[in-house]
């Protein structure tokens, strides 16, 4: 058992050493700090359209009616689902402007050719007249109203794809927050994809706690096209803030004011945008704020706003096929990537990032740098050992151990536990006798041997099976021996040793052995033989 133990721990160590070998197959998965979340990346803009009826009965009744768009906002947004439901902020989609005051200063100036400022104020005229019907036309409604309104809020969505979609799909608001910065649920009128549904962006769990956290933002400053793809930056989170308010960002080396530089993207249209952790590529919060301040608003409120909508995220099959490809990609596997992104175009044959990434694997396939042609090349054109022989080497190794071990261990435990007992004695077989060592059994001299009288008695040995099945016994050439007249009863001879004497207080069992022999060839017998070892002859014979 020892030699077996032995085998274990040098099976153990050999394990060990191709362990250590094989890490440099594995493929680790890529950070992809962007690429997993630009293709979910969308441009939403909100827009009113309002339409205003304007009665005018100063003179004769006149009914005259306008239609007007109003911008309401304009940002970044992020798909979560297949089906197409986005997250962005509630200032995107929404404002606290008084679209009807706006659209009743528009009609009443152009109407009666008086000068009243297009803006969401109310004001005032020096007629009397017109000022009377300008406050009529002013909401709330009344029975008196002179002006009657009909409000909508039209969102398009532009998605990240070429060629670029210029109309967009329509959305509606599943949900918007209590303040401008709070997250706002949309999601696409219709179905705006095909059966694969929409790329997703992975949603973190919890926002990083430690100081200077490294971080990008994306988004997109005008819709998107050919000319004008998604804008990505870096950033760090500082420690500290939480909720609404927001999570202020710091460069750790200064070298940078990272609240102003994102402060001036969040103005250029990535208001709302992904904020994306370092190591994953999962999202962990949306850029909120503006001009000199930046800020970031956690995942804990956007998923909050999710289930409040009854909003499931979750990733789907584009997704998948598009992180197996990114993962050959970003490990060099050039070869694989390409068609692991035609897949992906398969899917979804607008998808801008696997479209990029397969004109760059095409490119460097079975090129110096695409990894799965080294393992191709030989040693001398690449100046290094390959690693596929030590790896059959070291299986060889651990087989060719394991075999013998087995060995071993089979061949110990059919040995007796302890070899330190002493085995019977044998005795070697009576091969070439020197002559006349015992006269032969035929015509023995008279009183050639005195009989014995009153032999000790010999232990009883097992009883004879009439029944069992007949011994075969092989004839040897051994030389005839004399016969021994015995007495009945007794067919075998005993010697007794030097101290056969028994003390009469004694037990039998304290008495030694007594050495029995074969009356047929004189070969010593155990203690419990029924029949002789070597000639076969019954002891009872």
């Amino acid at each position: 058992m020892r030699r077996f133990g032995s085998f274990l721990a040098l099976v153990g160590g050999l394990s060990l050493a191709v362990a250590a070998v094989t890490p440099a197959l594995a493929h680790e998965h890529p950070s992809g700090i962007t690429d997993l979340v630009t293709p979910a990346v969308v441009r939403i803009e909100a827009t009113a359209k309002i339409k205003v009826t304007l009665l005018d009965h100063i003179g004769e009744l006149l009914h005259v009616e306008r239609s007007y768009d109003v911008p309401i906002g304009t940002g970044t947004g992020t798909v979560v689902n297949p089906e197409g439901a986005m997250v962005t902020l509630t200032r995107v989609v929404k404002n606290d402007l008084d679209l009807e005051v706006y659209a009743a200063n528009k009609i009443f100036a152009a109407h009666h050719k008086v000068k009243i400022p297009a803006d969401f104020e109310r004001h005032t005229l020096k007629d009397e007249q017109l000022n009377h019907h300008l406050q009529e036309c002013y909401p709330p409604k009344q029975p008196t109203a002179t002006c009657i309104f009909d409000v909508t809020t039209d969102l398009r969505v532009f998605p990240n794809i070429a060629p670029a979609d210029k109309e967009g799909f329509k959305a509606e608001i599943v949900r918007t927050g209590d303040k401008p910065d709070s997250p706002a649920v949309l999601r696409p009128v219709g179905r705006a994809d095909g059966g694969a549904g929409l790329p997703t962006a992975p949603l973190a769990a919890a926002v990083p706690t430690k100081d200077a956290s490294p971080v990008a933002v994306a988004g997109f400053t005008g819709r998107p096209a050919a000319n004008l793809p998604e804008t990505v930056d870096i950033g760090h989170l500082r420690a500290g803030g939480a909720g609404e308010s927001g999570r202020q960002f710091r460069d750790p080396e200064n070298k940078a004011n990272e609240p102003e530089k994102l402060g001036a993207l969040v103005d250029k249209g990535l208001l709302g945008g992904p904020v994306i952790e370092d190591k994953k590529g999962e999202v962990v919060g949306l850029l909120v704020g503006g001009g000199k301040d930046a800020r970031m608003i956690g995942i804990r409120e956007v998923t909050k706003a999710l289930a409040e909508a009854d909003v499931a995220p979750r990733r789907g099959p584009i997704d998948a096929a598009f992180e197996q490809a990114l993962t050959r990609f970003h490990t060099h596997y050039y070869g694989a990537a390409v068609p692991a992104f035609q897949r992906v175009l398969d899917l979804y044959p607008g998808h801008t990032v696997a479209a990029a990434h397969l004109k760059t694997s095409q490119q460097k396939r079975g090129t110096a740098e695409d990894a799965g042609t080294k393992g191709t090349t030989t040693a001398a054109d690449t100046g290094e050992t390959p690693l596929w022989p030590l790896l059959v080497v070291g299986a060889l190794l651990v087989g060719v151990v394991v075999v013998c071990a087995l060995l071993l261990w089979r061949r110990r435990s059919s040995a007796p536990d302890s070899p330190e007992s002493p085995s019977a004695p044998t005795r070697p077989p009576l091969t070439n006798p020197p002559a006349n060592t015992r006269p032969p059994l035929m015509n023995p001299p008279a009183n050639t041997r005195p009989p014995l009288t009153n032999p000790p008695s010999a232990p009883p040995g097992p009883a004879f099976d009439e029944k069992a099945d007949a011994t075969i016994v092989v004839g040897r050439s051994f030389p005839v021996l004399p016969r021994t007249p015995t007495s009945p009863g007794q067919p075998v001879l005993v010697a007794k040793g030097p101290d056969t004497k028994r003390d009469p207080g004694t037990k039998p069992a304290d008495t030694p052995t007594q050495q029995k022999y074969c009356t047929g060839c004189g070969m010593g017998l155990g203690p419990a033989h029924s029949f002789c070892g070597y000639c076969g002859q019954s002891v009872k014979t």
